[in-house]
């Protein structure tokens, strides 16, 4: 086998998409791990997929890792799923840890018993950051999670140089900040204000609720991130990284952009809603990815402007094609 194998846990979530793809044109032979469910969720991989090969696999069931392993025989493997949406973390804390934490040591174990030449990134997280007790956050600001999903990732970040230090194990943690896309599901917040601003430039909304609109975030686009992942994982020694672009935005600077790309007053169609409201919130997430900007090479290309208005431009085009009825359920804010 002389070209190079990579196992993609999460590759239909939005990261493993453009992981996939961008380790495609790399010449890469990609595996994906999915968990076998009635229905196949595969829209983000939908152009991919004949050039994938897809395993059947579940962080929870040990048995279907090693077959995974067994069959793709990887050089790298990339751990990207998890129960990765904070509200639905406090609903469903329990099944959060067993994805989101210990699902981590069971991927670890499999690639230990397997191959432990397979060099294996592990997705941290910004929320282990929590309350945060720096500003900006470094690989060396302490965690304060604030969310049982936070506390997963921060458990799953540990158990990562844990076996890196124990196992001797090529494992690395990207600490990434967060980063959006199209492809970001209609749960999460950004796209949630993306898709209601298409909906209302379309007649198809009125209104948009959200929750804290203060909230300050580091907001890269999800294509420059996977660029770092893949870049952790060439370097001649394991280590972990901050990736993040250093600029802060609160939730109302998404909001007045996006509205105001669509051409709409925002102030007409926003209402505050405190169903949305977090029980603990993390006010105050700012990376400084230096170590990754010299060590990695790696910096962001997209600005906060160009990430509102690629999304916004997708809805508008997703939805103008589709002539989708407005969207049911609840965002995160």
């Amino acid at each position: 086998m002389s070209e190079r194998r990579a196992l993609i846990t999460g590759i239909t979530g939005q990261d493993g998409s453009y992981l996939a793809e961008f380790l495609l044109e790399k010449g890469y032979a990609v595996f994906g791990m999915t968990r076998r469910a009635s229905t196949e969720n595969v829209e983000r991989i939908a152009h991919l997929i004949d050039r994938l090969t897809l395993l059947q696999g579940d962080l929870l069931d040990p048995p279907s890792l090693d077959s995974a392993l067994r069959t793709a025989e990887p050089h790298e493997v990339y751990n990207l799923a998890a129960q990765s949406f904070v509200p639905t973390s406090w609903n469903q804390p329990v099944l959060t840890a067993e994805f989101t934490a210990v699902g981590v040591t069971r991927m670890l174990e499999a690639v230990r018993r397997a191959d432990p030449t397979i060099r294996f990134y592990q997705a941290s997280s910004s929320e282990m950051f929590g309350k945060v007790r720096e500003v900006p956050q470094t690989e060396l600001t302490p965690f304060h999670p604030r969310s049982p999903y936070g506390v997963a990732k921060a458990y799953g970040h540990h158990i990562t140089v844990n076996y890196r230090e124990s196992y001797d194990l090529f494992a690395v943690s990207g600490i990434l900040f967060n980063h959006e896309s199209p492809r970001r599901g209609l749960e999460f917040v950004t796209r949630k204000i993306s898709d209601g601003v298409a909906r209302i430039k379309l007649g198809l909304a009125d209104e948009l609720r959200l929750g804290n609109r203060e909230a300050k975030r580091d907001w890269g686009f999800a294509g420059d991130y996977v660029d770092a992942m893949w870049r952790m994982l060439q370097q001649e020694s394991a280590d972990d990284y901050v990736i993040a672009t250093g600029v802060e935005h609160s939730v109302q600077d998404f909001v007045e952009l996006a509205f105001g790309h669509a051409g709409l007053d925002w102030e007409r169609h926003v209402v505050e809603d405190p169903r949305f409201m977090r029980p603990a919130e993390v006010d105050h997430l700012v990376g400084d990815a230096s170590k990754a900007r010299a060590e990695l090479g790696w910096e962001p290309t997209t600005s906060f402007a160009e990430l509102v208005e690629l999304m916004v431009d997708a809805d508008l085009e997703r939805l103008s094609a589709a002539g989708e009825p407005a969207a049911t359920g609840h965002g995160d804010r």
